[in-house]
C-alpha cells in the first residue's frame, strides 16, 4: 500500500485512511481489534503457530477427521473472537479484549475440544445424546453463528436459521437437529470444514508466501510492459494485473487494493473518471478468481466436488475466462477511443530486460500445477510450493524472507483462514438440514415446477439465488455454499452436466462481490478513486456484463466448456464467442468506430447476444446484424473526417 502515498500528482485520490475507513463501513472482516506493543507480538505468534499446526496436521497427524475438523473450529474461534470485535467502532480500543469475549470464546470453542475429548463415546452413543451434550450442542453452534455475524456478516446467518426453523417447523425434535448438526460430519464439521481444514488453509496459506515473494509487482510490471502504452494503457494494465494478481489471492477485495492503489491512480491521471477506474479494478479483481489455472483455489475444491481430474477443469474453464476479461478489456479500449485518451509515455514503462530476470518468481506457481496433474494430493502440493515459495525469495533482495517476513506471511495465511472457516461452518448447517430433511428435493422439486421444464428459467432462479447466497461471503465459502445447495437443483432438476452446473453458480457467487446492493469489491475501489460506491457497483455489473451472460451460454451449450465438442465446434464456438463479445461491448460503450446512436447500440448488443447464444441460425443472424453495424461505423467515420 506504500503506493497509494505516492501519487500526489494525481487529483482527488484516495489514501489508505479512505480505504480503512469504507472498508470498515462495509466489509466486516476490515474491523479488527487494535493490538500493539507486546500484545501485538503475542497475537501474531500464535497466529503464525497455527498455520504451522495446520500445515503439521494435514502433513504427518493421522487422527480421525472429526478431531481434525473439531480442533480446527474450536481454535478459529479463539482468534476470532482475538481479533474481531462484538460491534463496529465499539470495544476496539488499542490492547483491549473485553471479559466476556474472553469467556465465550473459551466456552464455545470448549464444546469443540469437549467433542474431540469424548468422540469415541458420543459416537457410541448415536443420536441419544446426553442433556449435556445437547446443551454443548447448541452452544457450539450459537457460538460458531456469532462468529460468523462478526466476520462475514448476517446474510449467511439468515439463510442459515431458515433452514434451521424448517427442520424444527416439520417436526425434528432438538435431541435430532443438535446430533446432526454438532456431532455428525454432516454437519457443522461436514464437507465444507473438511474441505476448509485440509486444502482451503493450506492454498491460503500457499498464496501468502506467494504474495510475500512479490509476484503482484511481478504481474503489474508485465501488465504495464504489454498494455501500458496502447490506448488507455493504464486500465488495461488494471485488467490483466488484476486477473493474474487475482487468481492467487482468491479475494476480490483483498485485490482490489492490492492493485488498485497502482492502477487506480494511474487511469484517473490518464483522464478515466473516477467511478469507471474504480469500477475496471473491481471487475477485473474479481474475475480474478475464475482465471485458471489458480481460480483462487476454487480450481482444485471444484475437481473434489465434481469427482474429475483437476487437468479438466482447468481446460473447461478458460474459454469463459478469456471472455469475460476480453469483455472489459474491449469496454475499456471503446472508452478510451471515445474519451481520446492516451496510453503511458515510454518513460513511464517499466523495460522488459528489468522484467525477464525475475521470471523465476513462477516457479511455486508452475510446481504447484504440475505436481497436482500429476497425481500428487492437493495437501502435499500446496505445502511443497510454500517452500518453493520461501526458496525463490532467496534470490530477490527486495522481498528476500527474512525471519519477520516468515512470521507475517504465517500470520497473514491463518487470518485470512478465519473469515473462510467460519463461513464454511455455516454453510455445513445449511448442508446439514438439507441431508437431514431431504430439503434439497424440495428445493428441486419446487425449481422445476415453477421453471415447468425450461432450463433458462430454472438457471435465472438459480443465479438469483447463487447472488444472495453469496453477498458479502468469501468466494471459496460461498462455492462450497453454492455447490452444496444451487448445483444440484441443476444436475438432479433440470439434468444439466457437473461442470456446467459447477461453474454456473460458481460464478454467479462470485459476482456478488461486484452486485449491488453488497459489492465489496466495488465499495474497495471506489474507495481508493475516491467517489461514489453504489454508482462505482453499477458501473463494475456493467463492465462484468460476460459474467452475467456467458454461464448461460455455457449451459445451454456445453461445448462452450469444450464438453462433447469437436475440434470443428470448439473453434466455431471460439471465434463466434470473440466476435459476440466485441459487438456487445461496443454496444454498451457506444462506440466501435466512431460514436454510435442508441440505435446502433441497440443493434450491436442484439447482434452481440445472438453469436453467444448457441446456434448456426443465431450466429448467422447475429453476424448479418454486426456487419450492419460495422458497415454505418466505416462510413460515420468517413463523414465526420470530411
Amino acid at each position: 500500500m506504500e503506493d497509494m502515498k505516492n501519487v500526489s500528482s494525481t487529483p482527488d485520490v484516495g489514501t489508505q485512511a479512505d480505504v480503512d475507513e469504507i472498508m470498515k463501513k462495509y466489509d466486516k472482516e476490515s474491523n479488527t481489534r487494535h493490538w500493539e506493543g507486546k500484545p501485538a507480538l503475542v497475537v501474531k505468534a500464535l497466529m503464525a503457530l497455527f498455520s504451522v499446526f495446520m500445515i503439521y496436521m494435514n502433513l504427518f497427524a493421522l487422527w480421525d477427521e472429526r478431531i481434525r475438523r473439531c480442533l480446527f473450529l474450536g481454535v478459529v474461534i479463539i482468534f476470532v473472537f482475538l481479533l474481531y470485535p462484538a460491534r463496529s467502532g465499539r470495544n476496539n480500543k488499542v490492547n483491549h479484549l473485553p471479559w466476556y469475549d474472553i469467556l465465550i470464546a473459551i466456552v464455545g470453542s470448549g464444546c469443540f475440544f469437549y467433542f474431540v475429548a469424548n468422540y469415541e463415546v458420543i459416537i457410541k452413543h448415536a443420536t441419544h445424546i446426553s442433556t449435556l451434550e445437547q446443551i454443548l450442542g447448541v452452544i457450539g453452534i450459537l457460538v460458531l453463528a456469532e462468529c460468523c455475524r462478526r466476520v462475514t456478516g448476517i446474510p449467511i446467518l439468515v439463510v442459515a436459521s431458515c433452514f434451521i426453523i424448517y427442520s424444527f417447523a416439520i417436526g425434528s425434535s432438538l435431541r435430532k437437529v443438535v446430533y446432526n448438526l454438532f456431532y455428525t460430519t454432516t454437519g457443522v464439521i461436514g464437507t465444507p470444514i473438511g474441505v476448509c481444514s485440509t486444502y482451503i488453509v493450506l492454498f491460503i496459506i500457499f498464496g501468502a508466501f506467494l504474495e510475500a515473494t512479490g509476484i503482484s509487482d511481478f504481474f503489474i510490471s508485465c501488465a504495464n510492459c504489454l498494455a501500458g502504452a496502447a490506448t488507455g494503457g493504464p486500465a488495461k494494465v488494471s485488467v490483466i494485473s488484476s486477473a493474474l494478481c487475482g487468481m492467487v489471492s482468491g479475494s476480490s477485495v483483498g485485490n482490489t487494493v492490492t492493485t488498485g492503489s497502482i492502477t487506480i491512480p494511474l487511469m484517473k491521471k490518464t483522464g478515466f473518471p473516477s467511478e469507471f477506474a474504480g469500477a475496471v479494478e473491481a471487475a477485473s479483481s474479481t474475475g480474478g478468481q475464475i482465471m485458471p489455472p489458480i481460480m483462487g483455489a476454487a480450481a482444485f475444491l471444484m475437481a473434489e466436488m465434481i469427482g474429475v481430474p483437476y487437468s479438466s477443469i482447468v481446460v473447461r474453464s478458460i474459454l469463459p475466462a478469456i471472455l469475460y476479461f476480453l469483455g472489459i478489456f474491449l469496454m475499456v479500449h471503446f472508452r478510451a477511443k471515445r474519451l481520446g485518451l492516451r496510453g503511458l509515455t515510454k518513460d513511464e514503462l517499466p523495460k522488459a530486460k528489468e522484467i525477464l530476470p525475475k521470471i523465476y518468481l513462477l516457479i511455486p506457481l508452475i510446481a504447484l500445477i504440475v505436481m497436482i496433474c500429476m497425481g500428487f494430493t492437493m495437501s502435499r502440493s500446496a505445502i511443497i510450493a510454500t517452500a518453493l515459495c520461501i526458496l525463490v525469495s532467496l534470490f530477490n533482495k527486495e522481498h528476500r524472507m527474512t525471519p519477520t517476513k516468515f512470521v507475517n506471511a504465517l500470520e497473514t495465511g491463518a487470518k485470512n483462514t478465519l473469515s473462510i472457516a467460519v463461513a464454511c461452518g455455516i454453510a455445513g448447517i445449511i448442508a446439514g438440514v438439507v441431508t437431514m430433511t431431504g430439503l434439497g428435493q424440495v428445493f428441486i422439486s419446487a425449481i422445476v415446477s415453477v421453471a415447468h421444464g425450461q432450463l433458462i428459467i430454472a438457471l435465472f432462479l438459480t443465479m438469483l439465488c447463487c447472488i444472495l447466497l453469496g453477498m458479502g461471503v468469501p468466494t471459496t465459502a460461498t462455492y462450497i455454499i453454492m455447490a452444496t445447495t444451487c448445483a444440484p437443483i441443476l444436475t438432479t432438476g433440470m439434468g444439466l452436466k457437473d461442470i456446467c452446473a459447477h461453474m454456473f453458480v460458481f460464478y454467479f457467487g462470485i459476482v456478488a462481490d461486484i452486485t449491488p446492493p453488497v459489492a465489496l469489491a466495488a465499495y474497495a475501489g471506489s474507495a481508493i478513486a475516491k467517489c461514489n460506491p453504489m454508482k462505482t457497483a453499477f458501473a463494475a455489473t456493467r463492465l462484468a456484463i460476460a459474467a452475467f451472460i456467458v454461464p448461460y451460454m455455457f449451459c445451454l451449450n456445453p461445448a462452450m466448456l469444450f464438453v462433447d465438442a469437436t475440434v470443428v465446434e470448439i473453434v466455431m464456438i471460439i471465434i463466434t464467442s470473440f466476435i459476440g463479445m466485441f459487438a456487445l461491448a461496443g454496444g454498451l460503450e457506444n462506440y466501435i468506430l466512431c460514436d454510435m446512436a442508441k440505435w446502433e447500440s441497440a443493434l450491436a448488443i442484439i447482434g452481440g447476444l445472438l453469436m453467444l447464444y448457441p446456434g448456426v441460425p443465431s450466429d448467422i443472424a447475429g453476424l448479418v446484424i454486426i456487419a450492419v453495424v460495422i458497415v454505418l461505423q466505416i462510413r460515420k467515420k468517413k463523414t465526420v473526417a470530411a
